[in-house]
């Protein structure tokens, strides 16, 4: 499908001039015979998301997709936050057309900028449509409606302009999608291109259904599809074999073994129901065979292995499907203690539950607690047997186990495959030989679950996590955007799920929030870089987090979703100095956000409105680091530094501590460290001060270029190649080190400092040791945390200059 986005990115090269004032629904123009309609609620995350994606990285490889992956160099032009609706369609040459259509902007697509461009405009008696020439991919389009409409064929654009009837079963039918998805799907199943999902060729040359649609979900390492199906026409869609019939649980799992190619099962709660329904669509001539086999059969599954096929039938009672078995007790061997017999009817299965089964070869079987199984060999009933006693199953394999959480245990129609009948599967769809590496899709599946005339579709390709030894470091995510970093990546937590998400920005100011599973949730466009890091406050007091922070000229509150809470973002004529801080003086979420205008120093509520108690005016100067908020005992202290004197003051402005002495400061922030307030000077001394105003000085061998990280109890100083925990100092290779920066986990207190020469990030513990592993590759300082279900820390930082990196620390 990757190659259908791309379709969706290439064809936004287009501009015009022709508008009226009017809106209509974007559905009123989906051609009558669509084969696709995509819907994308936001474009720049489903980009990003694309990208990072494995498996559609790895699927990329086909000719189909890097055919159409040359002309997108023109999507950096194109911009919309807006819902849009991507058509496509045959034309009478049966080559596939695209239609585009979503709401027009004057900034939809800035063609003034793009290389070897050209418009032109085509008018007859209706429209004036723009015909839009870049990198020989030609788009026409108008602006009907406030909509942009366009296609890569005229006949089809002026078609689905002048179509009379609404194609309202299209359209009921993708309202129904999710409004949260990135990407739904929907599939005109009468052009058969859902079919090769399935593994059995005789069930691809058959319509499942009349529409297909789905919901999208990429992450970098698996793809989740939801959906439904819908069949109009019973005579005419496989899915309508499961009417009248309620959906069992799927344990063939239970006894597929690990090693084979895969399985297929359906279910059934009333075999004669079933089977009534599945004789409109057998052809096949053969005898009629009258057998109680199946009477107390839930489920029929096929193992694949190889070219061999064995049929599985799961009874709910043993004792009557063996009596329906008493005349084929000729035994061939035992195995395990296990017979293996002989079977007489070796197309028995292919005439009662044709087309779902084609094997007719079903010569031998044997009997595991309540599964028959039939097979065409004793070796693979050997195998069969080995493993379901040996629980080497599906079901017994961590992955299985992983895809298993996104389904549901029980399915009309379930598909399990392994990598290389996946490879074959997407040769099939594609048309095209291929080797894709797909080793690490240990177990892919899709299912459908009958309803009342329609039936649910649940689909997973995974990539299966190889179990991490014990004290290692490994590389989660390798999460790329389009453009460079800005700023050091750091973690937010998420209110609804209580983990954690990375929020970052790139050189353009485009600021990201992305999912501990790699997953874009929404890029927002800000007027400039952010200062400092994002902070969260729960502005209504109601559990919800919010992000707040500043730029140059402004000061932002964005909710979960990206969006601006009211009355933010505040503009400021004046530059914004240093980061926004956020007090909290009694954690009682009534909050302070501090502005720092030079020497001039703004405070408001977490509404936007004005402290009008604080009566601050001005420093001396300005200052230098970004305000802080210390408490001792029950007393608040305000430390505002600039490079000549230390305010220490109390919530209303007013000077708390004078201290006694002066000094010329660093840039380093001030510490609450051993009771007293602790910073550096420019020439690398430590200066204490206590509540009094009483201040000490001490030389800890640090040169002008340093820095320090402290905790109440816990002292860390860079400088130049040598880091210092507490008292024990460690001479390193000489490098460009970041800030240290001190984490407290787990009851342990963890030290970490990044060389940006070597591109090495090193984590000490509190005693200066180095813990296991490190160092890791990494461009940047660290964030550490947990930010999932685990119990294993994580880490984020900058790979290359458009990338970030997760590791975890097992």
């Amino acid at each position: 499908m990757k190659g259908i986005f791309y379709f969706v990115l290439i064809t936004l090269l287009v501009t015009s001039c022709n508008t009226d004032t009017k809106f209509s629904d974007p559905a009123d123009y989906i051609p009558e015979n669509a084969s696709y309609v995509l819907k994308a609620s936001d474009l720049e995350s489903l980009k990003n998301n694309i990208t990072n994606n494995n498996f559609l990285d790895e699927l990329s490889k086909s000719k189909t997709f890097s055919s159409v992956s040359k002309k997108i160099d023109a999507l950096k032009y194109f911009k919309t936050s807006n819902e849009l609706l991507l058509c496509f369609s045959k034309d009478k040459n049966d080559s596939l057309q695209y239609l585009i259509i979503t709401t027009y902007n004057k900034d939809l697509f800035l063609v003034d900028s793009l290389p070897n461009h050209k418009i032109e405009t085509i008018t007859n008696k209706d429209y004036s449509i723009t015909k839009t020439s870049v990198e020989n991919q030609v788009l026409f389009s108008v602006i009907k409606d406030s909509l942009f409409i366009g296609s890569s064929n005229m006949e089809l654009l002026t078609k689905s302009l002048e179509k009379k009837n609404k194609p309202s079963e299209l359209v009921e039918l993708l309202n129904t999608a999710n409004k949260n998805s990135q990407l739904s799907v929907l599939i005109n199943e009468n052009h058969n291109y859902f079919n090769s999902f399935f593994l059995n060729d005789s069930i691809s040359k058959l319509k499942i259904a009349n529409y297909l649609l789905i919901d999208i979900d990429l992450k970098q390492d698996e793809i989740l599809i939801n959906g439904i199906t819908k069949a109009t026409d019973s005579s005419k869609s496989l899915i309508e074999v499961f009417k009248n019939t309620i959906p069992q649980e799927n344990q063939l799992a239970k006894i597929t073994p690990s090693n084979s190619d895969g399985f297929l099962s359906f279910t059934f709660k009333n075999y004669s129901n079933f089977k009534q329904n599945l004789e409109a669509y057998q052809t096949v001539d053969s005898l009629t065979y009258d057998t109680t086999l199946f009477d107390n059969v839930v489920e029929v599954g096929v193992i694949f292995e190889g070219e061999q096929e064995a049929v599985v039938l799961n009874s709910l009672d043993d004792t009557s499907t063996n009596d329906a078995l008493l005349n084929e007790q000729d035994i061939v061997e035992t195995y395990r203690q296990i017979d293996i017999l002989n079977f007489s009817k070796p197309e028995l299965f292919k005439q009662t539950f044709s087309p779902l089964v084609q094997f007719n070869k079903a010569t031998h079987y044997c009997v595991l607690d309540n599964f028959f199984v039939f097979a065409n060999s004793t070796e693979m009933l050997q195998n069969i047997i080995a493993n379901y006693q040996n629980n080497t199953t599906f079901e017994e394999r961590p992955y299985f186990e992983t895809i298993n959480e996104n389904l549901s245990n029980e399915a009309s129609l379930m598909l399990v495959v392994n990598p290389s009948k996946l490879n074959n599967k997407i040769e099939q769809f594609l048309d095209e030989n291929l080797s894709l590496n797909l080793d690490n899709y240990k177990a892919s599946a899709i299912q459908f679950i009958y309803d009342s005339n329609f039936a649910h579709v649940n689909a997973v390709l995974k990539k299966s996590k190889t179990k991490a030894l014990e004290n290692s470091v490994t590389e989660e995510f390798n999460i790329k955007i389009t453009e460079d970093i800005l700023n050091t990546p750091q973690f937010v937590i998420n209110h609804e799920s209580d983990q954690k998400e990375i929020v970052l920005q790139d050189v353009k100011n485009n600021l990201y929030l992305i999912s501990n599973t790699g997953k874009l949730l929404w890029k927002k466009q800000l007027d400039g870089p952010i200062l400092g890091k994002v902070e969260q406050i729960d502005m209504y007091k109601n559990g919800r987090l919010q992000l707040a922070f500043a730029t140059p000229n402004r000061v932002y509150v964005l909710d979960r979703a990206g969006k601006d809470v009211s009355p933010f973002p505040l503009k400021f004529n004046s530059k914004i100095t240093q980061p926004l801080s956020v007090f909290d003086y009694d954690n009682n979420r009534n909050y302070r956000l501090v502005v720092t205008q030079g020497k001039n120093i703004l405070m408001y509520s977490q509404l936007g409105k004005t402290i009008r108690g604080f009566n601050f005016k001005s420093a001396e100067s300005d200052l230098i680091y970004q305000p802080q908020h210390i408490r001792i005992a029950k007393k608040d202290y305000l430390v505002f530094k600039t490079d000549s004197k230390l305010y220490i003051l109390d919530r209303v402005g007013k000077t708390r501590v004078s201290p006694k002495n002066s000094y010329n400061y660093s840039n380093e922030a001030v510490y609450l460290y051993n009771d007293k307030f602790t910073t550096t000077t420019k020439d690398g001394k430590l200066v204490s001060i206590d509540e009094k105003g009483n201040s000490t000085e001490q030389n800890i061998q640090l040169t002008e270029r340093h820095h320090i990280e402290a905790t109440s109890k816990t002292l860390v100083a860079q400088s130049e190649n040598k880091l210092t925990i507490k008292n024990k100092t460690l001479e390193m290779d000489y490098g460009n080190y970041t800030k240290p920066d001190i984490f407290y986990l787990n009851d342990k207190i963890y030290v970490s400092v990044t060389d940006l020469q070597s591109k090495k990030i090193y984590l000490f513990d509190s005693q200066a040791k180095p813990i296991e592993n490190f160092p890791v590759y990494g461009n940047s300082r660290i964030i550490l945390d947990n930010i999932d279900k685990d119990s294993n820390l994580e880490f984020v930082t900058k790979g290359d200059n458009n990338s970030i990196l997760i590791y975890q620390i097992n």
